[in-house]
């Protein structure tokens, strides 16, 4: 099952984690991107809204803090359409039904996507006092968050980013941390997220990486992406996959493709890699990608990967697929 599968695979790896980054180190994502609610989808952000997860693990009691690496909108990572007018609201929520809650799951905002107790929020609009610095949600009891042991082995936080104003485009990081005016890995600790919004690296050099767990129920997945203006390929690779390509969108449209499971491939993590085209060149690229099962439910983003990054093993037979670029 999954839960003794999450405490056997994904603790031990994650207690050797040195950050709670969003973006993670490993993930070489530059930055998470979210516009204003008056913003145009054809710049990469469908629904002006991120939602992210945090989980403590149950044996810490020392208070936490949630911080936000360039928070408001105006500053020099910012992206600008026409006057600065974007303000960005930041939440947090814990108590019961913070994950839990059926509408927390789904990539739309309707229903109670908020749901569970509300902890702190701030809006920000274009402050220089925040461009390039960090504001600070906390201290936070751990015990605020969500309680769900079996499911994410402690107590769970949601933070959810919102456009509330403006068109403007509006790049940050988030951290978990176990002091105010620094980033300090909470041991243990780590974040997931099932709609992933962000920016691509404008060096076409650089490989991204998200990270999602295919556990035991899962035969196939269905991915859906956003807004890659066809800029390079995204492919899998597992422990039966070696580079399967997943479909990519142009400007301002959804795609899909399926993909079926091996099952070697159950109980590991997928490393789903994000290869630029180095003769399109682009530049300022934001996209949304998110993940199904066979059931429709959606499936985890992890900030590190369950059992660590997956290898390919070639013993199981399977061609790999070679692809220029």
């Amino acid at each position: 099952m999954r839960t003794i599968l999450f405490i056997l695979l994904f603790l031990p790896f994650a207690f050797k984690a040195i950050s709670q980054p969003v973006p993670a180190l490993d993930e070489n994502i530059p930055y998470l991107v979210t516009f204003g609610s008056e913003g145009d989808k054809a710049w990469g952000d469908d629904d002006y809204c991120q939602v992210i997860f945090f989980s403590v693990p149950r044996n810490h009691t020392e208070p936490i803090f949630i911080r936000v690496y360039d928070p408001d909108t105006g500053g020099d990572l910012d992206e600008q359409k026409g006057e600065w007018d974007t303000r960005m609201k930041y939440s947090v929520y814990g108590g019961k039904g913070a994950c839990s809650h059926e509408d927390a799951k789904r990539i739309n905002l309707s229903g109670r996507f908020n749901s569970g107790t509300l902890l702190a929020t701030k809006t920000f609009g274009a402050s220089p006092r925040y461009n390039k610095s960090w504001y600070t949600f906390g201290p936070i009891n751990p015990s605020e968050g969500e309680f769900l042991p079996d499911e994410y082995g402690g107590y769970v936080f949601k933070v959810i980013v919102q456009g509330v104003a403006g068109d403007d485009g509006n790049l940050y990081r988030l951290f978990l941390s176990n002091k105010p005016d620094e980033n300090q890995a909470v041991e243990g600790a780590f974040a997931f997220y099932y709609k992933y919004k962000f920016r691509l690296h404008d060096n076409v050099n650089e490989v991204s990486h998200i990270y999602p767990f295919i556990d035991d129920r899962v035969q196939s997945i269905k991915q859906s992406n956003f807004d890659w203006d066809n800029d390079g390929f995204i492919r899998i690779i597992s422990v039966a996959k070696n580079g399967e390509i997943l479909k990519t969108s142009g400007d301002n449209e959804w795609v899909q493709s399926l993909h079926n499971i091996h099952a070697t491939e159950r109980n590991t993590s997928y490393d789903i890699q994000i290869i630029k085209d180095k003769r399109a060149q682009i530049k300022n690229n934001n996209v949304v990608i998110y993940l199904e099962n066979q059931y429709g439910e959606l499936i985890e983003f992890y900030s590190v990967p369950i059992g660590g990054i997956p290898k390919y093993k070639y013993s199981i037979g399977m061609k790999p697929k070679t692809i220029r670029n």
